[in-house]
């Protein structure tokens, strides 16, 4: 594929398409998001979407929307409890089908997202990226992207970058259609399912940028 059709792509189809296709699912599936507003609203309460900062596209920080999935609870001095501890069955149910990220297609629609791209994380995290793991913010965020489909959240923060940088240099129509098709396919087996801060699978624990490296930093 020549790098002409490339950046043709990326400088103007593929915003094209993920406004097409947002409009699209919502005018087939609004009754969906309605659904959902009930449901979120009588087993969490107020609010019913969650609002995040996030960092995008050139560093540049919005609000990312998402369906809530955490209670408020807090201990015995008024501080909320751990994330696994505040994520109820109905929550992690929303979190396992993705429906939680539903309202992120408004930040598609407002361009600050993407259909697919790298994730975007939190702002405290800048300081612990590398020069080269840093080009990841060259490309608007997304809801899902190359590295949710090769681990999620299951894969070190230095492969899930690296495959971040890797898609911002082979963006394509191609590659776009097969991230949101391998998408899918996870989605509906509920693979690597997020539940909370410290994640752990067969032995290894996946911890938080910030406190992964602040340790590595800390014993260099």
């Amino acid at each position: 594929m020549s790098i002409k059709y490339k950046n043709i792509y990326r400088a103007y189809v593929k915003r094209a398409l993920d406004i097409t296709i947002t409009i699209l699912f919502l005018a087939f599936f609004w009754w969906v998001y309605l659904l959902l507003a009930i449901l979120v609203k009588k087993n969490l309460g107020s609010p019913i979407i969650f609002k995040q900062e996030r960092i995008g596209m050139n560093e540049k920080p919005f609000i990312m929307y998402k369906f809530r999935t955490m209670n408020n609870a807090v201990d015995d001095f008024g501080n909320l409890l751990p994330d696994e501890k505040r994520l109820t069955k109905f929550g992690l149910f929303l979190r396992s089908t993705s429906m939680d990220e539903l309202p992120e297609l408004w930040n598609v629609l407002c361009g600050t997202m993407s259909l697919v791209g790298p994730r975007p994380l939190l702002e405290k995290y800048l300081p612990y990226y590398t020069e080269y793991e840093n080009h990841r913010h060259d490309v608007l965020p997304g809801i899902t992207g190359y590295a949710q489909v090769h681990g999620r959240n299951y894969v070190t923060w230095e492969d899930k970058f690296r495959m971040d940088v890797k898609y911002t240099k082979e963006i394509s129509l191609k590659t776009d259609f097969g991230i949101l098709w391998k998408t899918a396919q996870i989605v509906l087996r509920r693979d690597n399912v997020d539940t909370g801060s410290f994640i752990e699978k067969d032995g290894v624990i996946y911890r938080p940028l910030d406190v992964e490296r602040a340790g590595k930093r800390g014993s260099t």
